[in-house]
């Protein structure tokens, strides 16, 4: 592998410096994103936190990159969720092929069918103390070189340092009275699905964990996230019972 030499360090480092200088809190995920999308050969990023079940979905670098992550959230399965569990990176160089295609089959050939074939998911933080993870989409299969593994884990890093030290919300005391927590205002979708999670519950007088996998599974038989299931089943335009 080639060593990330102290001047190149050096220059990553200051182009992530420069493109969150001056950003407002909720603006830090997107502007990482995209700048992991700058110095790295992938063609999305998307940045989501570890919730209860389920992931925060914080930013992306487009629209298929917030697919992707999206998709892996419905599915409660996938190589970023994998990495947010064990706290380790986890490198899928190709989607359609080996073993990689095998282990998640359904998120393999849906993120196939949107032109994704490889997947590079880095947690945030470590393994005692994962806060979400970093993962990296890219049009063609391959590994990432030495060099740009490294270049990735310094992307993590300034995102696990960024997030650990903004102000997440109610009662941190660096907030302006009456502004909405940035952390609220990206993760709506997140709140959203555990209000539907109660909702189905009540309903079909299961456990969380069962009403979560009835959820997802409603979404994926329609076609649907998570999210937007969540909010019909807020919404009450969907309604779960034992007939469904």
């Amino acid at each position: 592998m080639v060593a990330v030499s102290d001047r190149e360090r050096e220059r990553i480092a200051a182009v992530l410096a420069d493109a969150v200088r001056g950003a407002e809190p909720g603006e830090v995920p997107e502007r990482l994103c995209a700048v992991a999308v700058r110095l790295l050969p992938v063609s999305g990023a998307s940045v989501a936190l570890c919730g209860e079940g389920i992931p925060v979905p914080l930013s992306a670098s487009g629209p298929r990159a917030a697919e992707l992550m999206e998709m892996q959230a419905t599915l409660g399965d996938g190589p970023c969720l994998w990495a947010a569990e064990t706290g380790a990176p986890v490198y899928v160089p190709d989607l359609r092929g080996g073993r990689d295609a095998v282990r998640w089959p359904v998120f393999a050939q849906q993120a196939a069918a949107v032109g994704v074939r490889a997947v590079y998911a880095l947690p945030l933080g470590d393994r005692t103390a994962c806060l979400g993870t970093l993962d990296l989409y890219r049009d063609v299969p391959g590994e990432l070189a030495g060099d740009e593994v490294r270049t990735a884990q310094l992307v993590a890093d300034v995102l696990t340092a960024a997030l650990t030290a903004l102000p997440l919300g109610e009662g941190d005391g660096l907030r302006p009275p009456g502004e909405e927590p940035w952390l609220s205002a990206l993760a709506t979708g997140h709140d959203v699905v555990h209000q539907a999670v109660g909702m189905v519950m009540a309903q079909l007088g299961v456990g969380a964990d069962d009403a979560l996998a009835r959820l997802r599974a409603h979404a994926f038989a329609q076609g649907r996230t998570v999210f937007d299931e969540g909010r019909d089943v807020v919404g009450r335009r969907t309604r779960f019972d034992d007939r469904d």
